[in-house]
């Protein structure tokens, strides 16, 4: 059992995944090895934990009649086929054709399918886009998809997508043959877990994004206890984000618990257990998200109430200086009639007694209204 106690670090070697995009040609995992289908990243058998050496890359017909002969697996890698690519992997391998269809067309829900001889898992792959400040049309996370089929001597993924790719993982379970001797059941829980893994490093880096939002919103430093420095559109953008995020993570749930508490041919019992290790993680970051979601709309809601407290501050002040504004417009209204007959008109203190007691009325509703918070 020492090679299980080991399972977490092989498949998991760090805490923390990387978040910066690496776009160097490797991480896109797109080589191609010559006389194989176009699709096809790396074809390899595996026989007692160890990959077959070859002379040559192998084709999945050459693999397959290796693994018919001597026993072992085959891991198979593609990268978006095409439906004429994958036909004859499909008619090679005898998977079902729903599950081919949706493999080649991608842009499925993730879910966990099984048919006769084989489980069609289909994971989708998070990955943080970083930026230097949240925009309305920031992107946030990318998404693309791997897809699973497990057999009982074989295990082939196909992904859509320029992230998610499978070789640092493929590496890393080579390291370690007594976990790769479990069979294609051991490769379905390393993906499950690298994905998963992957959900939890972007979910605390969209944590920061809507921390960042938050305290903008409800910034201490705000003009007259209204924040006016962000953008209900920012705050939007977010959430629609957010959105695609949980519509990666809360399909995956289900999929995850029958793998993990449902008896399966295709399952190793020793690798079974571990499954509930990825449900249980997959859950956290499900309320992490569903958190994120709530949190977002009492944001956005807080952020419109402010925006509506600020129309009705600018208003009163309007209305403020409106009213001062009325009292010599009312005055020289009323000596600007040119009546022949007008109290004080002729006056000769008249004059300097109007204009005091219109700036003392101006000044008296000036410090009335601004004792009320008017002003």
């Amino acid at each position: 059992m020492s090679m299980i106690r080991d399972l977490r670090a092989v498949v998991r070697p760090s805490s923390r995944v990387s978040l910066r995009k690496d776009t160097s040609p490797s991480s896109y995992d797109t080589t191609r090895a010559p006389g194989t289908p176009s699709a096809v990243v790396d074809c390899a058998v595996y026989r007692d934990g160890a990959r077959v050496q070859s002379a040559g890359p192998l084709t999945p017909h050459e693999a397959m009649r290796l693994v018919r002969r001597d026993g072992g697996f085959v891991w198979i890698g593609l990268h978006e086929p095409t439906e004429a690519e994958f036909a004859g992997i499909a008619s090679e391998f005898g998977l079902h054709p729903l599950a081919v269809e949706d493999a080649v067309q991608a842009h499925q829900r993730p879910k966990l399918e099984r048919y006769d001889d084989s489980l069609f898992t289909v994971f989708k792959t998070i990955h943080y886009v970083e930026h230097d400040r949240l925009t309305a049309n920031s992107e946030v996370v990318e998404t693309g998809e791997v897809m699973c089929f497990t057999g009982r001597d074989f295990f082939i993924t196909v992904r859509h997508g320029g992230q998610g790719s499978l070789r640092a993982l493929r590496h890393r379970l080579q390291d370690d043959p007594e976990l790769l001797a479990k069979g294609p059941s051991a490769v379905l829980h390393a993906i499950a877990d690298h994905v998963v893994d992957g959900y939890i490093a972007v979910a605390d880096a969209v944590q920061d994004d809507i921390d960042e939002v938050e305290t903008e919103v409800f910034s201490p430093g705000r003009k007259g206890g209204v924040s006016r420095g962000v953008d209900s559109a920012r705050i939007y953008q977010l959430k629609r984000e957010v959105l695609e995020f949980k519509r990666a993570v809360a399909p995956l749930l289900r999929p995850m618990q029958l793998l993990s508490e449902r008896p399966m041919r295709l399952i190793d019992p020793d690798i079974q257990k571990y499954f509930r290790d990825v449900a249980d993680h997959l859950a956290r970051v499900q309320e992490q998200v569903m958190g994120f979601d709530e949190l977002l709309n009492s944001i956005l809601q807080a952020n419109l109430a402010q925006a509506s407290v600020a129309q009705n501050e600018d208003m009163r002040k309007i209305t403020a200086w409106a009213a001062i504004i009325a009292v010599p417009t009312m005055v020289c209204g009323v000596y600007g009639m040119n009546f022949d007959h007008m109290p004080e008109l002729h006056w000769k203190y008249g004059y300097p007694v109007i204009m005091g007691v219109t700036v003392a009325l101006c000044l008296g509703i000036h410090r009335t209204l601004k004792r009320n918070g008017w002003l």
